[in-house]
């Protein structure tokens, strides 16, 4: 299936033939009187809108041949009318020509603006490690804008060598560069301390003042942090953001909201609360959920919130991992009967205890 943007550019490359078969048949059907000759300039000046400057060239060129054709039909040639047709295209041709100029310039600066997102989102949000010593690993992020690859949510997953992981999901406040900026910052930190400190409250401390120093002092980051050890125990701090979603091996569904609400990262100077906590144990082929605001705040027409618990056990229930998350998100698209109006991140982690991955579950 073509998507809106390719559906548009096919429509384009034949829109200006249709208009001057158009302009052709309106003018064999109301006779000479109605001089409708100048019109066939219609033809390039659509054909700028998308393909190369040839193409207004060789719509030029038929609709001058057009011009001739219908005087040829007509049986008599009225200079004025014909003068007034050819100055028209030739004049309508160079003003598309330079419009195509200026459109194949912007759109080769969109390309070189898309590259430079493609590599700065391999370098933020690289694939996370597919397995663990103790399960699996999704993950799937979506931007809101069509022309961006990465927006204010952040993921990221390190294996420990003891085994065991730790896992972030966040949601930077802002969007553009100075998201941007923030979602390196709160990386760096955790990929430098999650591996290496003992407890985990202190990779949130130490991201903490990472964003004291490197950003402006008045960003804040919504997130989450887990670690989940080879026995099931996971332990989640959460920091203002959307709480875990648990799916057990038997279909049940449960939220894993922390016993009491933490501020976001960086607001830290400004309260002396702990980051909220929840502690939860799963058993093999048990599942975990990570998302930000973007799956909790996305809406359907009438305008309400998706229901998270009450919509996520169909597709969590698809045993891939992967395909699982890609369910959720035609889940999500089916619910908004619209386009993704923020960005999201989904995390999905799955318990397999020394990856004995032969657990049935339903």
């Amino acid at each position: 299936m073509k998507n809106p943007g390719e559906a548009v550019v096919g429509l384009n490359r034949w829109l200006p033939w249709a208009a001057m078969g158009v302009v052709l048949l309106a003018d064999r059907v109301s006779g000479e009187d109605y001089g409708l000759m100048p019109v066939f300039a219609v033809g390039p000046a659509l054909a700028a809108a998308a393909g190369p400057r040839s193409r207004v060239v060789r719509v030029s060129v038929a609709a001058l041949l057009l011009c001739a054709v219908t005087v040829v039909f007509n049986g008599s040639i009225d200079p004025v009318g014909f003068s007034i047709a050819l100055v028209a295209v030739v004049v309508l041709t160079v003003a598309a020509w330079f419009v195509a100029t200026a459109r194949l310039r912007t759109e080769a600066e969109l390309t070189d603006v898309k590259a430079v997102a493609d590599a700065v989102q391999q370098v933020l949000l690289g694939p996370v490690p597919s397995r663990t010593s103790n399960g699996r690993l999704a993950v799937s992020y979506v931007s809101a804008a069509e022309s961006a690859r990465i927006g204010g949510d952040l993921y990221e997953a390190i294996p420990l060598s003891e085994g065991g992981a730790r896992i972030i999901v966040a949601d930077v406040q802002g969007k553009g560069l100075p998201a941007v900026r923030t979602t390196s910052v709160v990386l760096a930190a955790f990929r430098e301390s999650a591996p290496y400190v003992d407890r985990l409250a202190e990779v949130g401390r130490r991201i903490e003042r990472s964003l004291n120093w490197y950003t402006d002092g008045e960003r804040f980051v919504t997130a989450v942090l887990a670690e989940i050890t080879d026995d099931g125990s996971v332990d989640i701090l959460n920091y203002g953001h959307p709480a875990p979603a648990v799916r057990r091996r038997n279909g049940l569904l449960e939220s894993a909201e922390p016993e009491t609400p933490g501020p976001p990262l960086g607001l830290g100077a400004l309260t002396e609360v702990d980051p909220g906590h929840r502690r939860i144990t799963l058993v093999a082929g048990d599942r975990v959920l990570f998302h930000t605001d973007g799956l909790t705040e996305a809406r359907d027409p009438s305008g309400a919130f998706y229901p998270v618990l009450d919509r996520i056990g169909g597709p969590l229930s698809e045993p891939d991992p992967q395909k699982a998350l890609d369910l959720l998100r035609e889940d999500v698209a089916h619910f908004t009967e619209g386009p993704v109006k923020d960005d999201s991140a989904f995390l999905l982690f799955q318990y397999f205890p020394h990856n004995d991955e032969d657990v049935p579950w339903g």
